[in-house]
């Protein structure tokens, strides 16, 4: 593990932790439409009159969110640009009379904001005829062309999130495809499929399970079955958790009670940020093209508590000497803690493999072991019932090469 290193840019990725999924498209504009829907849509339903990008990505940044991913294409076919290889695309609809273009509204706004812009394309397509006869040459041509505009008409672009839902038993020319995207955004990382940057945690839950090592040697694809692609080798690839604020991934009218609760929240950073992986938590903007009222609020108040949770630590790694592999704090005050946040340096790779955290009990200062587990990674944040304590100890039990912890921070 410890030959495998991040790129310099997967680990800018890993630190940049919080994201904002959005969906929107012509889907927007049915209730109800799901995955695969056999429903024809008409791309004159898009008509967003108050589109505002600038409001999506302003209330990303209020949140704390450093990255967003908008659905360029979805599975349905619609393009959220004027492509010029289908007539299924914003330049079909009435909005802005046919001359709109939600991809350079949200780039620009995530220009404006500092935020980094992603952009999904499903490699499916149930709106392109030469897919569904399994005229693979005729689309690889088709989808070469429209990465080709997303990814050379927009300036730099940070993430090219692929969904592999609906492509099982389809066959891409994943060279070709590839060599294409590397040419346009050297930069660019790649989700999950194809040549992967970083992968998919495997749910959609927000949930990643403890021991998320950053080196794999496969990569879950889809949702809808259980296939996974097994790499040539193994490959360095931060995941991913992604997750609904409600109950559909597309704004809907039937589900605003679906909005999960600030607990809810809270719980899945716990599972996803406090296991090393990043979270993107998606909301759908709605048929005016801005993200309704109730989801802003609750998102603006879930980056509130993440702040009043973590801003503000007690100790940071500063107060800690390091003696071999024990990082250790000792005091004459005791203190209340509660929650322990630890992050490896992985610039030269991931070599922490088990470590224990154990406590100097505040009167009798007794060493007590609190928590053992295997992997930090990126990060990992461990709450205890509160305590008062007269240290603290992080030991690293079992290493490849030379660990270095990046920060401490306990509150």
């Amino acid at each position: 593990m410890n030959q495998l290193k991040p790129t310099e840019k997967q680990l800018a990725f890993q630190s940049w932790e919080f994201g904002l999924f959005i969906h929107f498209g012509l889907r927007t504009f049915y209730e109800g439409y799901v995955d695969f829907d056999k429903r024809d849509m008409s791309p004159e339903k898009f008509n967003p009159n108050q589109l505002n990008c600038e409001q999506w990505i302003e209330t990303a940044k209020k949140a704390g969110m450093k990255y967003a991913v908008l659905t360029a294409k979805h599975h349905d076919g619609f393009s959220n640009w004027p492509s010029d290889y289908t007539d299924f695309s914003v330049a079909d609809s009435p909005w802005k009379n046919g001359q709109g273009d939600v991809i350079a509204d949200f780039v620009d706004a995530c220009r404006k904001y500092d935020i980094k812009p992603g952009l999904y394309y499903s490699p499916y397509d149930g709106a392109a005829d030469f897919y569904e006869d399994k005229d693979s040459k005729a689309y690889d041509d088709y989808f070469v062309n429209q990465i080709t505009e997303l990814l050379g008409n927009y300036g730099e672009i940070d993430i090219l999130w692929f969904d592999g839902a609906g492509s099982a038993g389809h066959e891409y020319d994943w060279p070709r495809i590839v060599k294409q995207i590397r040419t346009l955004q050297p930069n660019i990382l790649i989700f999950n499929m194809a040549d992967p940057d970083f992968r998919w945690i495997g749910n959609e839950d927000g949930i990643a399970p403890i021991s998320s090592f950053n080196v794999v040697n496969h990569v879950e694809v889809s949702i809808y079955d259980k296939e996974t692609t097994t790499l040539t080798e193994s490959r360095w690839l931060p995941a991913e958790c992604d997750v609904q604020m409600r109950s559909n991934w597309f704004y809907s009218d039937q589900d605003e009670d679906t909005i999960k609760s600030l607990k809810e929240l809270m719980g899945i950073y716990y599972h996803s940020v406090g296991r090393g992986t990043n979270l993107l938590l998606n909301i759908g903007p709605n048929r005016e093209g801005v993200l309704p009222a109730k989801d802003t609020e609750r998102l603006l108040e879930f980056g509130e508590e993440i702040r009043k949770q973590f801003d503000h630590p007690i100790l940071s790694e500063k107060n800690f000497k390091r003696q071999d592999d024990k990082w250790i704090y000792q005091t004459n005050n005791p203190k209340f803690i509660e929650r322990i946040v630890i992050q490896e340096d992985l610039t030269e790779g991931e070599n922490i493999i088990h470590f224990k955290v154990n406590i100097i009990t505040a009167k009798t200062r007794h060493h007590v072991l609190i928590h053992e587990g295997r992997n930090i990674g990126n990060k990992i944040i461990i709450p205890i019932p509160p305590v008062k304590v007269s240290g603290l100890v992080i030991e690293v039990v079992e290493r490849i090469g030379h660990p270095q912890i990046h920060k401490i921070a306990v509150y």
